[in-house]
């Protein structure tokens, strides 16, 4: 798939890395060749008007387990990070690049080679060779390393090769088989839980580690007060580190489990509202890097099943757009702030040329109409699985028109 004749969109409010202008933007050749407010089409140019509509870099997905382009392409996503949780895992280099090649021409895949052989957590996998292979980052998978020499090294490793490491910050130890926070709400409902301080502990290590060694380590998911204060610390400190989050973790407390639905067990669990206030604050103050889907969809024999036995999970793509475009509407961040959380960061921990609004970026735009309203219809899902906790619920935003590096993907 490839650019055969220059675009010139017009009419739209670009969502460029300084704020939101007005003006125009020229693809040519796959990439962005110009933009701002006095770019005009030059003669031959294929022109789309966006009629006033948003126009910003395609979102990048930094997390998911599972590939679901529909779903991806409903949601504005033209490039995603896939976790090496597979089966097999993504532990070497014929797998890692057998990914990398998978989505393309519309959709990139960007593979995170697993830090271990067979996610067992022991013993280092060939990260170099992966990397060779097209890995774009390494990452623990949905498990955290509990060997601190093992992890150390992995750090150590990850800084020679200038990879970010992408890291599960929850003590295995200390959270077992919790399919809860521990608290009232657990409480209640007799559910095998445990405490908050699973992640703290989690993250404290590994931010220490990162401070050893100089790596790049980016929390895939952090969902509590005091995790945030000390990724807030920490950054405050010149330590590398950035973390993430999905909108089920600022949308949602532990009070969503009340009814048992399985559609909210998840992986951190579900937090207090005292956390969940905690995470909208540090979104709006900027300690939270990146938001992502988490895209994990479970089919009905991982769901039909009682809350502590469910498999955690949800199908986050379709939605991830239009939850975080909420806190625009709310007030917490501005339209620039929200792309940069849903592209430019992580397009930028990937190291690849996405993202943002920029001369010679590739072209993966989105055209988004932010205030289109819909409803969240599970049955109606692009996914492989139509696990979602959103299901039924009002929101508004949709992509439109989505391009892939000038290519417009038909939907």
């Amino acid at each position: 798939m490839k650019q055969l004749r220059a675009l010139t969109i017009t009419g739209g409010k670009l969502v460029t890395p300084e704020g939101v202008i007005d003006g125009a933007i020229r693809l040519e050749n796959g990439l962005i060749a110009a933009i701002g407010g006095d770019v005009a089409p030059q003669d031959g140019d294929e022109t789309v008007d966006a009629k006033g509509m948003l126009v910003g870099p395609g979102l990048v997905d930094l997390g998911v387990f599972s590939v679901d382009k529909p779903a991806f392409h409903f949601g504005g996503i033209t490039r995603a990070a896939l976790m090496p949780d597979q089966s097999p895992p993504l532990d070497y280099p014929s797998r890692i690049n057998y990914i990398a090649k998978s989505g393309k021409p519309d959709l990139w895949v960007h593979p995170l080679a697993a830090a271990t052989r067979g996610l067992g957590g022991e013993e280092l996998a060939e990260v170099a060779l992966m990397k060779e292979a097209g890995a774009r980052g390494i990452a623990t998978g949905r498990k955290w390393i509990a060997d601190s020499g093992v992890m150390l090294r992995l750090l150590q490793y990850a800084a020679m090769l200038d990879l970010v490491v992408v890291v599960h910050a929850e003590d295995g130890g200390i959270a077992g088989e919790a399919a809860a926070t521990a608290g009232e709400i657990a409480t209640r409902l007799g559910l095998p839980s445990a405490p908050a301080e699973a992640e703290t502990l989690a993250l404290a290590r590994d931010i220490a580690l990162a401070e050893m060694s100089g790596a790049r380590v980016h929390f895939r998911q952090v969902t509590t007060a005091r995790g945030f204060q000390l990724v807030r610390e920490a950054k405050a400190r010149g330590v590398t580190v950035t973390c993430g989050i999905t909108p089920a973790h600022f949308m949602l407390s532990d009070l969503a489990t009340a009814d048992f639905r399985t559609f909210t067990r998840l992986s951190p669990p579900l937090r207090s509202e005292s956390d969940r206030q905690a995470a909208i604050a540090a979104i709006g103050e900027g300690v939270v890097d990146v938001a992502s889907s988490g895209h994990d969809p479970r089919g009905p024999e991982g769901k039909r099943l009682p809350f502590a036995d469910a498999e955690p999970g949800m199908a986050g793509a379709e939605t991830l757009l239009a939850l975080t475009l909420g806190l625009v509407r709310d007030g917490v961040i501005d339209t620039k702030r929200a792309f940069e959380l849903l592209a430019t960061n992580p397009a930028r921990l990937l190291g690849v040329d996405a993202g943002a609004l920029v001369e010679g970026h590739e072209a993966d735009i989105a055209l988004v109409d932010p205030d289109a309203p819909w409803f969240v219809d599970r049955t109606k899902m692009e996914a492989t699985a139509d696990n979602t906790p959103f299901d039924r619920q009002g929101v508004q935003g949709r992509v439109r028109v989505l391009y892939k590096g000038g290519v417009k993907i038909e939907s």
